[in-house]
């Protein structure tokens, strides 16, 4: 839905070495999001893997040339592992590799990643040439400029059909900034588990730099957070259990704050803000659906937005009585 994802291997000299090339889509694939900077991706994995600790496969090259694979691409070294699907979601019943894990298991693994996203977050606009990750979009600060990029997205999203609840949610988090959230870092963007590749139960590669920007850290703790609530909540509406002790908000909070020494403010508003954005990205996904005839359209547009009722229990506020916040 976002990018070709190719793996191969090349042979010279009797050796061998894995690759994985990244494939932007073109206009006619319906995208999910309007450009692919593949170039931005490579810089910042480049840097993340060069400056911290954060396990990131090893950029190789990017190529804009669209006539050498149908599309601008960049190289990266490939890593083995497994990752926490999402098609059908690690929390979904079944015998996956999550659901039969023990305790301790998802304890090491949520350790795991924590500590790769506050290594991502020790690169700072102040030490390091972030520049070429930063929205060109109007606000005094880092979260009202991330703010400000993802409405431009939703308005391209849009065109001339925006779905009411959006509009409403992209009010509300324009009217609540949070006033205690970090100082700006490097923004993963797109910071979940399934975007990352374990060996065992410790994050062996970090994935998918796409929605890399600069924020503040709770914007990445948030999106991890709620993105598995997102899975979580489909569960359980099936009637099962799925994984509720994994990945609570609040254990995210503490293991961030003992492992970086850094603390972390209020996550609701950043686990909200998570819920919209990723409510654009799914009704660009649902277009995507009915222009190849993957699905029925729809007259309502918010049909597309399949965790609609949490978006509006969220700006009610009923949403997080059930949570440890």
């Amino acid at each position: 839905m976002s990018s070709d994802t190719v793996l191969f291997t090349v042979r010279w000299d009797g050796a061998d070495r894995p690759f994985v090339a990244r494939v932007a889509p073109q206009a006619d694939d319906v995208p999910v999001f309007p450009s692919y900077d593949l170039e931005m991706q490579r810089r910042v994995m480049a840097l993340v893997s060069d400056q911290t600790t954060a396990p990131v496969p090893a950029p190789v090259f990017a190529e804009d040339d669209p006539s050498v694979l149908g599309g601008a691409f960049f190289l990266m070294d490939r890593v083995d592992g497994r990752v926490p699907p999402d098609v059908l979601p690690y929390t979904f019943p079944g015998d996956g590799w999550m659901l039969t894990a023990d305790p301790d298991e998802h304890r090491r693994l949520e350790r795991s990643a924590v500590t790769a996203l506050a290594a991502i977050h020790d690169l700072t606009p102040a030490t390091h040439d972030l520049g070429f990750l930063e929205y060109d979009r109007p606000g005094g600060t880092a979260i009202e400029r991330h703010l400000a990029h993802w409405v431009a997205y939703k308005e391209w999203v849009d065109g001339d059909e925006p779905v009411p609840l959006l509009d409403e949610a992209f009010d509300w988090l324009a009217a609540n900034l949070p006033t205690d959230a970090g100082d700006a870092r490097l923004s993963w963007g797109d910071a979940r588990i399934g975007n990352m590749i374990f060996d065992g139960f410790d994050v062996a590669g970090v994935l998918d730099w796409e929605m890399a920007g600069i924020a503040p850290p709770e914007i990445d703790l948030g999106w991890m957070a709620y993105l598995h609530l997102f899975f979580q909540d489909l569960t359980t509406d099936l009637g099962e259990p799925g994984l509720p002790d994994l990945l609570r908000p609040t254990r995210v909070a503490e293991l961030y704050e003992e492992v970086s020494g850094r603390p972390v403010g209020d996550l609701r508003w950043s686990m909200a803000y998570a819920a919209i954005r990723h409510g654009v990205i799914m009704r660009r996904v649902g277009e995507r659906m009915i222009a190849f005839g993957e699905r029925e359209p729809v007259a309502d547009k918010v049909e597309l937005v399949m965790h609609a009722p949490t978006i509006r229990a969220m700006l009610d506020g009923t949403y997080w009585a059930a949570l440890d916040l």
